[in-house]
C-alpha cells in the first residue's frame, strides 16, 4: 500500500492554508471539491447535503459528500464478493477558531505554523482531508479494487458534532461501516467514545447600589457562588466517582449572554450572570445525571438568596444533548477490517476508548459502526501545534488498505 507521498504532502500544506474556522467552512470544502476533481473524481460524484439546514447555529455549507462506485477486477463473483459492500470514509473540514491566520511550512519531517504561538495549525482536521483526498487520487491512480466507497466532509465538528448529527444517513450510499480519520497516530484505533451534555443556565438576580443598600439586591453571583459549593461538596465537580461510575463535569463560561464581563462595577449588586458548562460520562445515564446535579444546586442556590423583602433570585437550567457514549465489540467487522488493514501495512494496532467526542459518536448513533484513527496531528487546538509526517504517511497508507482489503 504505497501512496505518493509528495503529493500528498503538498494536498495537506495546500489545504493547512485554506481558511475555515467552524462555521465558516465554504472557502475549504470549495478547495476540497477542486482537488477531488483534479484527481479525476467526477464533478457529478462531489455533492453537498442540507445538513446546514438543520443546524441550529449558522453554518453557510452543509457536509460535503462524494461518492465512488466499486472498481472490481475481472474475476469470478466469489473473489468479487469481497469487494461489494460500500463503506465510508469521514473526517471533519472546519479548525478551531484559534487556528485562523495560520501559514504551514515543512521543517524536517514535521508540518509547523509560521506564526509559531501565535495560532494553532489546524491540523485537526486538515490532515483527514488530505487523507481522504489522497484516498481518491491513489484509488482512481493506481487502478486498485474497491467497493463502493463514501467520502464524507462534515461541518462544524468543533463546535458540537453538527454535521455528524444532522446529517441524513440515507444520503451516504447505504454504508455498512465507516473509518473516521482524526487524532494522532494511525496505529491507535478508536473503537469507543464519551457522551456528553452541554448546558447552560440564567441566573436572574436584582441590581441594588453595593454601598448604600445592598440588602434590596439580589446577587446572582452569589448564586452562582453557592451553586458551585454545593456541587464542589457533594463530588460533581472535575473527575466524578459516584457509586461506582466515573464521569467529568466542567464550567467554561461565566459571563453575559453577548459574551461581556457579568456585571460591570463594584458598587452595583449584580442582576445577571450567564454560564456554559458541560457533563460526561461512558454511562450515557451518569451523563444526565451529573446534568441533573448541576441543575438541582442552581435552583436550591437561587432560593437561598434574598432581598430584604424576601424575593429570592430565578434561574432559567437548559440542556441539551451533546453526542451519545459508544463501544464497539472486538469481534466487530468494522473492528477486525481495521486491525487486518493497519497489520497489512506493517503497523501494531492498538484499541482504544476516548473521553472526548468524535464525529463517529454520531456516525454510530446513524446506525454506522465506525473506527477513527489518526493522521499526525499533534499539540491540537494550541499555538504549539504540528503535524507528524510519518504518521501522516502511514494514515495514507491505512485509509488504501481499508478500502481495498477483501
Amino acid at each position: 500500500m504505497e501512496v505518493d507521498a509528495a503529493a500528498a504532502v503538498e494536498r495537506l500544506l495546500r489545504l493547512l492554508a485554506v481558511p475555515g474556522v467552524t462555521g465558516q467552512e465554504e472557502a475549504v470544502a470549495r478547495t476540497i471539491a477542486d482537488m477531488l476533481r483534479e484527481v479525476g473524481v467526477p464533478p457529478e460524484a462531489i455533492r453537498f447535503d442540507d445538513a446546514h439546514q438543520r443546524i441550529p447555529e449558522p453554518t453557510p455549507v452543509g457536509n460535503l459528500i462524494v461518492q465512488l462506485p466499486a472498481h472490481l477486477p475481472r474475476r469470478s463473483k466469489s473473489k468479487a464478493r469481497g469487494h461489494a459492500d460500500p463503506i465510508l470514509f469521514a473526517t471533519h473540514m472546519d479548525t478551531v477558531p484559534l487556528c485562523a491566520g495560520a501559514e504551514p511550512k515543512v521543517e524536517g519531517r514535521r508540518v509547523v505554523n509560521v506564526h509559531e504561538g501565535k495560532t494553532a495549525l489546524g491540523g485537526d482536521n486538515r490532515t483527514g482531508c488530505a487523507v481522504l483526498v489522497t484516498l481518491a487520487a491513489e484509488l482512481i491512480r493506481q487502478g486498485l479494487p474497491h467497493p463502493p466507497i463514501t467520502l464524507l466532509f462534515t461541518v462544524r465538528e468543533e463546535s458540537g458534532l453538527y454535521g455528524a448529527r444532522y446529517l441524513n444517513p440515507a444520503d451516504l450510499g447505504g454504508v455498512v461501516m465507516g473509518f473516521n480519520v482524526d487524532g494522532r497516530n494511525a496505529a491507535e484505533l478508536t473503537v469507543g467514545a464519551i457522551g456528553a451534555d452541554r448546558w447552560s443556565v440564567d441566573i436572574y438576580g436584582k441590581a441594588a447600589h453595593a454601598g448604600v443598600a445592598p440588602e434590596k439586591g439580589i446577587s446572582a453571583t452569589m448564586i452562582l457562588a453557592l451553586a458551585m459549593q454545593e456541587i464542589f461538596r457533594k463530588g460533581w465537580w472535575g473527575k466524578i466517582t459516584q457509586n461506582g461510575r466515573e464521569g467529568t463535569s466542567n464550567i467554561g463560561y461565566i459571563g453575559d449572554a453577548q459574551g461581556r464581563s457579568a456585571g460591570n462595577a463594584t458598587n452595583v449588586v449584580t442582576d445577571y450572570v450567564h454560564v456554559k458548562g458541560e457533563s460526561r460520562s461512558h454511562d450515557a445515564q451518569f451523563v444526565r445525571e451529573i446534568t441533573s446535579a448541576y441543575q438541582a444546586a442552581f435552583q436550591r442556590a437561587a432560593r437561598k438568596v434574598k432581598d430584604c423583602e424576601g424575593r429570592t433570585g430565578r434561574v432559567v437550567f437548559q440542556s441539551r444533548l451533546d453526542y451519545l457514549p459508544f463501544r464497539l465489540a472486538e469481534d466487530a467487522p468494522v473492528v477486525q477490517r481495521a486491525v487486518r488493514a493497519a497489520q497489512a501495512i506493517g503497523l501494531d494496532p492498538v484499541l482504544r476508548v476516548t473521553n472526548g467526542g468524535l464525529d463517529a459518536n454520531w456516525l454510530v448513533k446513524h446506525g454506522i459502526p465506525t473506527v477513527t484513527f489518526g493522521a499526525g496531528q499533534n499539540e491540537i487546538h494550541t499555538v504549539q501545534e504540528f503535524v507528524d509526517l510519518d504518521e501522516f504517511d502511514k494514515a495514507c497508507r491505512l485509509a488504501l488498505a481499508l478500502a481495498t482489503l477483501a
